[in-house]
């Protein structure tokens, strides 16, 4: 019968727009799966790479406060700095630049007025580790230069070494999925269009059935068959699930909202100078301590001082706008007025001190991928229950300190195979955070 037949061609058009929205997904899929491997092939270390990388520890952790390869920081950017010298006055320079310029060296003499007589720190490295350092120096030269950094925001584009930029592998993943969310657009339109096509059509063969004299009573009853909405609605049990649905949803959300006041997860304030952690911590490798002077041993680790910042600007980027706001700030002796992002309840007791320097607990245990981030947000919640579970969860470092000898050992003797965690030393007594 011709409505069977509209039944027929109506399913047959879902079933076919089932199947690409199948097909599509799992081409998306398969995109993104190829797209996620693409630089994954493990490359093999030669010598020269096992030296290089020891001699990136070494410059990381004492000379990159004040160098960088490509770009001035405090000292001359040090691109191709094997290239302008030889290697032994390289090394004689980095131990002793200052026995140099006293015994009257052109080249150590010219360095030395050229950046206003600055003294180099000396270095008791051996001729190995000087090595080291310097092939790294060769490697990192090698490299693509970094991206210029913006100077009203602090940021950076490719870091020194080679790290993926705005052309690499992540923004090829980003352009492909990108690509396959217009695809799935396309289809849903499509969909849509299709459905309202056949409800036209279907619309349109039922007015032309209704006017045919030779249908029978079973096909005259399917062509003026009509769909009432309205019995839906008006289901008494309909009426009850909808009204559930909605109280759970308002009750889910009064509780979320109940629990979270006075947490600020996630809030990112606008400082008054665009400082970059990114740059600093992340390109630059600068340790948190060096502007936090007080963070392994005070409670509070301290909001830097304009005059730390100068140890490095009075040289550098002195014409950036967010520079010159420190200078404004000096001249004018107004402190800078930072505007704080993680803060505690008073009842609650929190020592920096006793957990960065006695518990050796890394910035980026509560702070996040600090050294990732442009503008600086609070990563964790820090709520009472975060703060218990970290310290059921964290193993008590008692190696070397007898101290703790015999506790470890009735601890060990109750519950064996048990981790003797900060919990286990009292760490979850109340009047160990509120007195």
């Amino acid at each position: 019968m011709i409505s069977c037949k509209i039944k027929s061609t109506y399913s047959f058009f879902l079933s076919l727009l089932f199947f690409l929205l199948t097909v599509f997904s799992s081409f998306a899929q398969g995109e993104q799966a190829s797209v996620s491997q693409d630089g994954l092939t493990a490359g093999t270390a030669s010598g020269d790479d096992a030296v290089a990388a020891a001699g990136e520890t070494l410059f990381k952790n004492n000379c990159a406060s004040c160098h960088a390869i490509g770009e001035k920081v405090v000292g001359p950017a040090l691109r191709d700095v094997h290239k302008k010298h030889k290697l032994p006055w390289l090394k004689s320079w980095i131990r002793n630049s200052s026995q140099m310029v006293q015994s009257g060296d052109k080249e150590a003499v010219a360095l030395f007025n050229e950046y206003d007589k600055q003294q180099m720190p000396s270095f008791a490295f051996s001729d190995d580790q000087l090595t080291a350092v310097i092939k790294y120096i060769e490697k990192a030269s090698a490299a693509p230069a970094a991206l210029p950094a913006d100077p009203g925001t602090g940021g950076s584009g490719v870091a020194e070494g080679g790290t993926d930029g705005p052309g690499g592998g992540a923004a090829a993943a980003g352009a492909a999925g990108k690509y396959l969310d217009y695809v799935l657009i396309a289809l849903i339109v499509i969909l849509i269009v299709m459905v309202i096509t056949l409800l036209i059509i279907a619309n349109i063969l039922g007015d032309y059935l209704r006017g045919k004299k030779d249908l029978d009573g079973r096909d005259l009853e399917l062509v003026n068959q009509r769909f009432d909405f309205s019995k839906i609605y008006k289901s008494r049990a309909v009426q009850v699930i909808v009204g559930l649905i909605f109280a759970v949803v308002i009750l889910d959300a009064l509780i979320e909202e109940t629990y979270g006041v006075g947490i600020q997860q996630g809030y990112q304030p606008t400082q008054p100078i665009a400082f970059s952690h990114a740059l600093h911590a992340g390109q630059y490798e600068i340790n948190c301590n060096y502007c936090h002077t007080s963070v392994y041993k005070s409670k509070n680790a301290n909001i830097p001082s304009a005059n730390i910042c100068m140890n490095c600007h009075s040289q550098i980027k002195k014409e950036s706008p967010e520079i010159q706001k420190i200078y404004r700030a000096i001249e004018n002796n107004k402190p800078i007025e930072w505007v704080r992002i993680h803060n505690l309840p008073d009842l609650a007791y929190f020592n920096h001190s006793q957990h960065t320097q006695v518990g050796k607990i890394e910035c980026q245990t509560c702070h996040g991928q600090i050294q990732n981030m442009q503008v600086v947000y609070q990563y964790s919640p820090l709520t009472m229950g975060w703060c218990i579970n970290c310290h059921r969860e964290t193993p008590l470092n008692t190696q070397g300190n007898k101290y703790y000898d015999n506790l470890v050992k009735l601890h060990d003797e109750a519950n064996k195979g048990m981790a003797f965690t900060v919990s286990s030393n009292g760490g979850t007594e109340c009047s160990k955070c509120h007195y």
